[in-house]
């Protein structure tokens, strides 16, 4: 009996992908589940109905008769390395749903579930109130081998609440607030003075400026885990701006790019660091709705999710499965470090079954 229990314990209990001592997670705000898996959409490539300056130059750069180039034409890094090494959930198309279950289908709610591992219903609104929910980035702070190893960059000014930074005692920075760690390098001191010149809007900056702000830091202090919330492509889309929601897309996978490619030419990081791809919530599926998310449109709880990283099994894009609840990314980030983020709070959803090699 007892030789039974302890069977059933280990098998129950998380198991850290082998060799990875580090985490990235990248959120990228507002990007449909249409343009990752089949690219650029041609009904959005006009003036009338996607705001697009330039339609000729825009189908130039994107457009591709075959989806499977024209995604990659979108969004290269995902489907030249993770798509080969790692794992993509999502695809509708294939029966492989990503999806919310908050109901709102707006950013705050949407993120808090996806990094607290549960559907809040006192989470209601993108409002600047600290969450009483317990976030993974939080938990990880305060475990041994991570505590101050944690950091969080995020263009949207709402991530301190959405993080309860004052409570979690590690480093968000984000908005336009100015990075005033030590050291204060050239590179730093010119992005926050960037930042306190520029503002296209009032909540967010440009993501250049947030990712080479979190990229700087990464080079500085070498956090164990580093969050990096990009926003520019929800805000190009509220703006009916379909051009500069591709472009924007381009450029966040550029980025991503960018830090994995550093990491990997990190000691200590090097072969030793797995990636976690999201998006907070989807958009509308028409000409006329695809600008917007939220309640009345429930289109948009479709998310989807990528990872790549040691002993992630390079099983690709993900089809025919069970539809996947976003709330299980907060354990499933924890487990990549072997920690048991669902069995230490309660309410979180468990990590996702299927993603480690065994």
């Amino acid at each position: 009996m007892c030789l039974l229990l302890l069977a059933e314990m280990a098998q129950a209990a998380p198991r850290r992908a082998a060799g990875t001592r580090n985490l990235l997670v990248v959120m990228v705000d507002g990007v449909r589940w249409q343009e990752v898996f089949m690219g650029a959409e041609a009904a959005l490539m006009e003036r009338r109905t996607g705001g697009v300056a330039d339609p000729h130059a825009l189908r130039t750069q994107f457009w591709r008769e075959d989806p499977a180039e024209r995604r990659r034409a979108l969004m290269p890094f995902l489907w030249s390395v993770v798509a080969r090494q790692g794992q993509i959930f999502g695809n509708r198309a294939l029966a492989a749903e990503v999806y919310l279950t908050n109901g709102l289908n707006i950013s705050y709610p949407s993120y808090s579930e996806t990094l607290c591992g549960v559907a809040d219903p006192r989470v209601d609104s993108n409002d600047k109130k600290p969450n009483p929910n317990v976030n993974v980035l939080e938990w990880l702070n305060r475990q041994p081998d991570f505590r101050g190893k944690v950091a969080a960059f995020a263009a949207w000014d709402r991530f301190p609440y959405i993080l309860n930074a004052e409570r979690a005692g590690m480093l968000v920075n984000a908005g336009y607030e100015p990075l005033r760690v030590a050291p204060q390098t050239p590179a730093l001191r010119l992005l926050n003075r960037l930042k306190s010149e520029t503002e296209v809007w009032p909540a967010e900056p440009l993501d250049a400026l947030t990712f080479h702000t979190a990229l700087e830091y990464f080079r500085l202090h070498r956090p164990r885990v580093l969050f990096l919330g990009l926003g520019e492509p929800d805000e190009w889309a509220h703006s009916g701006r379909y051009d500069l929601y591709l472009k924007s897309l381009l450029r966040a996978d550029h980025y991503v790019r960018e830090l994995w490619e550093l990491v990997q030419g990190t000691p200590g990081y090097r072969g030793a660091t797995a990636l976690v791809l999201a998006t907070d919530h989807g958009r509308g599926e028409s000409p006329e709705n695809w600008r917007e998310h939220g309640r009345r449109i429930p289109e948009s709880r479709s998310t989807w999710l990528a990872f790549l990283g040691p002993n992630i099994e390079a099983l690709g894009e993900r089809k025919q499965r069970e539809a996947l609840p976003q709330a299980r990314v907060a354990a499933t980030i924890a487990a990549l470090l072997g920690l048991d983020f669902a069995g230490s709070v309660g309410a979180a959803a468990p990590p996702i079954p299927d993603l480690l090699a065994k």
